[in-house]
């Protein structure tokens, strides 16, 4: 997607704190960060949102969340961490790719906003 700006990360045309890289997903310190710790997980592969999703991407979703997990407890976060996925507008995505968010650093209230 020319005008993603997560497509534009993954292509190396716009600079990220990056966390962790392979063939199919990008870990980056989130730049407005929610929590003391805030990171994001994506796919490579542009996927609009969630409902985008195709069957073939099960397991790259699977493959998002372990190593967010993974990232979460070698960055000090521990095994108390919010994981958030916000589909569309109304429910605040604001970049459409998908994209998973790691918080953590911090008590966590329920409900969340």
């Amino acid at each position: 997607m020319i005008d993603c700006i997560f497509c534009k990360i993954v292509a190396g045309d716009i600079p990220a704190n990056k966390m962790y890289e392979d063939d199919e997903i990008l870990a980056f310190w989130d730049i407005s960060p929610q929590a003391p710790k805030h990171f994001l997980v994506i796919p490579k592969k542009h996927i609009a949102d969630a409902v985008a999703m195709a069957n073939e991407d099960i397991e790259l979703m699977g493959k998002i969340i372990k190593q967010g997990t993974r990232l979460a407890q070698e960055h000090g976060i521990g095994s108390d961490f919010r994981v958030v996925i916000n589909n569309g507008a109304g429910a605040g995505q604001t970049v459409f790719h998908l994209h998973v968010h790691f918080l953590g650093g911090r008590a966590m209230l329920w409900p969340p906003g």
